[in-house]
């Protein structure tokens, strides 16, 4: 940890802002560049800051959740992105969509099991990402 006011002031304040724009990433990525890849590694960039400024421990305090279940969560929902559309008399990850509806600040919006998909995969590629900050940060030199 270090004891740069000027990093933990940027790390708090910023935080906040990265998983937004990953948020941003995530919801682009089923029509344009971008998508739950780059998405859930955006989101880990702000823990990344955020453990090196306040430290792991305080890290952890603000994710409240552990980065396992984050992998496991997001592994179930990729998979059952891709059930639906065998329940839906499709194929295994069948794309199935929902248009045709209007959400403030987005406009038009197209939902579908891509976007779901994509979900699973921002979650599952964060919590990896953030066990493995995890477990590096705690290695004392």
């Amino acid at each position: 940890m270090m004891n740069s006011i000027i990093l933990n002031t940027t790390a708090r304040l910023l935080l906040p802002w990265l998983l937004l724009l990953s948020l941003v990433i995530l919801y682009r990525g089923h029509n344009l560049p971008g998508g739950g890849f780059i998405g859930g590694l955006a989101a880990a960039s702000g823990f990344i800051l955020y453990v090196l400024g306040p430290g792991i421990d305080k890290a952890r305090q603000v994710l409240k959740i552990h980065p396992e279940t984050l992998i496991g969560l997001g592994l179930l929902i990729s998979m059952g992105s891709g059930l639906l559309g065998i329940i839906a008399g499709k194929s295994y990850m069948a794309g199935l969509w929902m248009t045709g509806f209007t959400l403030p600040l987005l406009g038009k919006v197209h939902l579908g099991t891509p976007l779901l998909f994509d979900i699973g995969v921002y979650l599952a590629v964060a919590g990896f990402t953030l066990l493995t900050l995890f477990a590096l940060a705690e290695i004392k030199e």
